[in-house]
């Protein structure tokens, strides 16, 4: 199979023209693939000298672009709108860049008033693509000024752009927002001809995408000729980001492909033993010295995980096997210090770095050409997150991209086949969008009003025209304006809260210069997690983590952060003051970070894996491995496949268990788990204890039942869902946590000026507060509801549930009576003992639980 390769700082990924025989060949051979065009530009008679130094400047470097490149090139020139989808490594920036320089550069010499907004979702990748503008500009004696916009620019550096707009600006959805506050804004945007919104699959899913469509809608309606492209990798619903993005635009629109080959190699470290009852995590860090032998081959490498603690965990593990590895390897995650991350960064781009393990805060954009080899910790849960982290890998054409899966316990093993097949075959998962959130909507009227203000039909109609708020109805939007001009219903009485006012012609602006800075202060979607700064006694701080997580320590604790041992001394103002541990023996990051679900693209194709083996086949490295365990499962019960639920019944000393395996991933699960539970006692009151994973759930009772009669009668309907989820959980509460982002993104809750912002447990509280207002005086707030929709969709993964239900209620039923808790069931055994409080080590149960079934086993 092949996929495509990218830079932001190189070539518009043509390829070098090769000096020797044996090069050339190779390259006669690659043409026939990328069927490149010629070196020179096609010329007419009005050839501008732009497009002489464009030619001059590919024949000094022996390039040649892409046909795709070309093609977008040429949609840009007509005047259309677009959506270039291409993974990472394709030439996607370069592709849209060159195209608005031939199209707007020859127009003038002079440097242009602000004609381009390129819009990044994260900072670092702003500075680097800012950095790859410039360069191309310089190399083609272009007079474009590009300018760099996002919260960590400098106060100087955005008086000067105040003063005069730079002729590109590289910027972030936020910042962007804040620039549509401004009382010239209009003037300030309205020649903008060309917006680009890189990654836009990482923007599609959230708020901040719904908040990117709103600008655009704004900048549409200022200029109806504004053009938008977005370039996007991974995405499996290319109709629907297509849509989500150029819905308020007005000029042609078009999707255009990348399609250059380039190899994605997908394979396993396989351990050298395999168990056949495995449990979460068991094989831990045992593969600590393979990864290093193979990182030792490589020039550079990533080593990704699924969490922060599990990187910290591999970072000192490497260190400890390696010390030699000192200042050549690194850790890198969104807790630690920006300049500690900045330094990783140019070390990895310097080729400084022989490693540097990292999570997702490495997923995206920020190009390191070094880099050979990506190790990915455990299964990547998601087909297109392995694509992306591979595609880090092997920045330059001709090279491959190479990601190693390395399993964290047994089944990770039928995970990691399943996920090269879905590579292979382009099973590649899609990005589901919020639907018109009111949230944001109302932080929206307010930015309008502070910007120029706004009329009420007007703007009404403009907000329609996005793909998030199509189906927004006139009631909706006159109680988003009434809760931003009277607060409400259950607010007129405060002052704060009359946002937006109209004047003698109709127009709503904000009537307090307070309430303007207030809002420019909480504009965003971005809702972060609690966080509190970690420093030194002696001075210099660390970084930051969860304040939930720092709560739960004491003084004298010891725990690992930033790849050190540290014990904890004080909790003072926001800064927990820790010194280096004397000892780091049984030091343990204690928080998991959020824990990815198995998507259901790379489920289905687990379950085809299986089906596999069910028939006996077995002709993938990881499915050999694993075999003995597959085929005790089939022994002992039965295998799951698609069309089959599996279903299992056993007696222990513990009470009764049902394990059930609809393979929905671990959120689905836990509202499987607790509806199922909620269903039987309903009828037949009793406790159950609830256990799951990505693959199934238990549930644990003191007093059997007959399961079979009770699926038969429709215990795994998807009927009444929605019902039963709200009685079976406690859903108020889960509302209450939601509201609290809901509130913030609205603007009710303030967090605070720069260097004064409140903290969690303030936001909490006042949040807390105006819920329990709304739902005593106000229960038809639209913010209410949105919330409880955001945590059934969200985080209870609704729909998902349902899709599950149906399945289970539909498919063939397994049931089996095994004596002995099987290989699936086992890891379910375990994360629910995790949980329980005993003086008892849980590593020392489970090799006694071990024993007895592996005795079992043999029999």
């Amino acid at each position: 199979m092949s996929t495509p390769t990218d830079s932001r700082r190189r070539s518009p990924r043509p390829r070098r023209v090769p000096k020797t025989r044996a090069a050339q060949a190779k390259a006669d051979a690659l043409a026939e693939l990328f069927q490149p065009m010629p070196v020179a530009i096609d010329q007419d008679a009005e050839t501008t000298p732009f497009d002489t130094r464009l030619a001059a400047w590919f024949e000094r470097n022996a390039w040649q672009p892409f046909p795709f490149q070309r093609e977008v090139w040429k949609a840009i020139e007509s005047g259309s709108s677009g959506l270039l989808h291409a993974t990472t490594g394709a030439g996607k920036t370069w592709a849209v860049w060159l195209g608005a320089l031939a199209a707007y550069a020859r127009e003038q010499r002079a440097p242009a008033p602000l004609t381009v907004l390129w819009i990044t979702p994260m900072r670092a990748l702003a500075a680097d693509t800012a950095r790859a503008l410039q360069t191309a500009v310089t190399e083609l004696a272009v007079p474009w000024s590009i300018g760099l916009r996002t919260g960590d620019t400098q106060s100087a550096e955005r008086a000067r752009q105040n003063k005069r707009m730079p002729s590109t600006l590289v910027t972030t959805p936020e910042s962007l927002t804040l620039m549509l506050t401004r009382a010239n804004a209009i003037d300030e945007m309205k020649h903008v001809r060309l917006v680009v919104v890189d990654e836009w699959h990482e923007l599609l899913g959230n708020k901040r995408g719904t908040q990117t469509q709103l600008a655009i809608a704004r900048l549409t309606r200022w200029r109806p000729g504004l053009q938008v492209w977005g370039l996007s990798a991974t995405l499996g619903n290319l109709e629907l980001a297509k849509d989500a993005l150029l819905a308020p635009v007005k000029t042609p629109r078009v999707a255009v492909r990348g399609a250059q080959p380039k190899t994605l190699i997908v394979d396993t470290l396989i351990p050298d033993t395999i168990e056949r009852f495995p449990w979460g995590g068991h094989l831990g860090v045992r593969q600590v010295e393979p990864v290093a032998a193979e990182i030792d081959q490589a020039r550079s490498s990533l080593v990704f995980t699924n969490t922060r603690s599990q990187s910290e965990i591999w970072y000192r593990a490497l260190l400890d096997l390696r010390p030699d590895w000192a200042g050549l390897i690194a850790l890198h995650h969104g807790s630690l210090d920006k300049e500690v991350r900045e330094w990783v960064e140019l070390g990895l781009k310097n080729g400084q770095l022989k490693a540097v393990v990292c999570t997702s805060s490495l997923d995206l954009g920020v190009d390191f050409l070094p880099v050979d080899r990506v190790f990915q910790i455990g299964s990547p849960k998601g087909v297109a997150r392995l694509m992306q982290r591979a595609g880090r890998s092997g920045h330059s054409p001709g090279r491959a991209s190479r990601v190693t899966i390395v399993p964290t316990h047994a089944l990770e093993l039928v995970e990691a086949a399943a996920a090269r097949w879905a590579v292979e075959e382009r099973h590649i998962e899609g990005r589901e969008m919020p639907y018109k959130p009111l949230d944001v909507l109302v932080q929206h009227l307010v930015t309008i009003a502070i910007g120029g203000g706004f009329n009420a039909p007007d703007l009404f109609d403009e907000v329609r025209t996005t793909y998030a708020y199509r189906d927004l109805t006139q009631q909706e939007f006159n109680w988003a304006l009434a809760f931003v001009e009277r607060g409400g219903a259950s607010l007129a009485a405060y002052p704060d809260f009359h946002r937006v006012t109209p004047d003698a012609d109709g127009v709503y602006r904000v009537p307090r210069e307070d309430l303007v800075r207030r809002h420019r202060n909480n504009v965003g979607t971005i809702v972060a997690n609690a966080t509190i700064n970690v420093a030194y006694m002696t001075g210099g701080r660390i970084g930051s983590m969860e304040e939930s997580f720092i709560s739960r320590l004491k003084p004298g604790d010891v725990f690992t952060f930033g790849g050190r041992a540290l014990e904890l001394i004080r909790v003072r103002d926001m800064t927990a003051y820790v010194k280096r541990a004397t000892s780091s023996r049984g030091a343990m990051p204690q928080w998991a970070g959020s824990r990815m679900p198995l998507s259901s693209e790379l489920a289905e194709a687990t379950l085809m894996m299986l089906a596999r083996a069910v028939n006996g086949v077995y002709d993938e490295p990881e499915m050999l491995a694993v075999r003995p365990l597959l085929e005790l499962q089939a022994k002992w019960s039965a295998l799951p496949e698609p069309g089959v639920l599996l279903v299992e019944m056993i007696r222990s000393r513990e009470g009764h268990h049902l394990f059930c395996y609809p393979f929905a991933g671990r959120m689905a699960h836990i509202g499987l788990g607790s509806l199922i539970g909620w269903r039987v006692a309903r009828d037949q009151p009793s406790t159950f204890s609830i256990s799951m994973n990505d693959y199934g759930f238990e549930l644990l009772s003191a007093r059997p039942f007959d399961w079979e009669t009770l699926i038969q009668e429709g215990l795994f309907s998807p009927d009444n869902l929605e019902h039963d989820i709200l009685a079976s959980l406690n859903s108020s509460e889960l509302a209450a946590r939601r509201f609290r982002e809901i509130a913030r993104v609205s603007g009710l809750i303030f967090q605070g000026h720069p260097g004064q912002q409140k903290s969690a447990r303030q936001l909490q509280a006042s949040s807390g507060l105006f819920y329990e207002v709304f739902r005593q005086h106000d229960s038809d707030n639209l913010l209410l509801a949105q919330a409880e929709e955001e945590v059934m969709l969200q985080e209870l993964e609704l729909e998902r549930m349902r899709a599950a239900l149906q399945s289970m209620s539909t498919s063939r039923l397994a049931l089996t009576h095994p004596k002995k808790p099987t290989p699936f069931a086992f890891p379910l055994i375990i994360a629910r003992l995790r949980e329980k409080v005993s003086t008892e080590k849980l590593s020392d149960r489970v090799a006694r639980m071990l024993a007895d079934l592996e005795k079992a086993a043999r029999a």
